[in-house]
């Protein structure tokens, strides 16, 4: 019998699938909720589909971690401090995160910032960085100031 299986989505919600906060185990974000559409629940999946909702003036935690992302945004527009450069989001725009890359995506353009992130199912967990690894690896005076902790 096949496993194969649709979620059926409404104003980015899907059935079945648990609203969640972004994390639990810090506070160094701001207004941040995800979806876990695939992989959880799905063993043959060796990654997983999740979907981020940035609310205005919202960001994630900036991070780094050894595994890469996969990033598509499907709602909204915002920046993400990708190392020592912004960049502009808007819909439809893909990023690639590398291993160790320090990131944080922020819904700064006043409405929400909504994306899928593919991510490999064993992973390692985020890494905070600390001010002199910050120091260290943001160098240009703009991403700087646009950091949100």
């Amino acid at each position: 019998m096949s496993r194969s299986k649709v979620i059926k989505a409404g104003h980015y919600n899907w059935q079945g699938v648990e609203k969640k906060e972004y994390k639990t185990d810090t506070r160094n974000f701001k207004n941040v909720h995800r979806f876990t559409l695939l992989g959880d629940d799905v063993p043959e999946l060796n990654f997983q589909t999740r979907y981020f909702e940035v609310q205005p003036g919202g960001y994630s935690s900036l991070e780094h971690h050894r595994h890469p992302h996969s990033v598509i945004v499907i709602r909204g527009s915002g920046t993400i401090i990708l190392d020592d450069e912004l960049h502009e989001l808007s819909l439809h725009d893909v990023v690639y995160i590398a291993p160790e890359a320090i990131h944080q995506f922020q819904a700064d353009k006043d409405e929400p910032l909504g994306f899928l992130c593919i991510v490999d199912r064993y992973r390692d967990r985020p890494i905070i960085p600390d001010d002199e690894t910050i120091r260290r690896n943001i160098t240009d005076q703009k991403v700087f100031e646009k950091i949100k902790k």
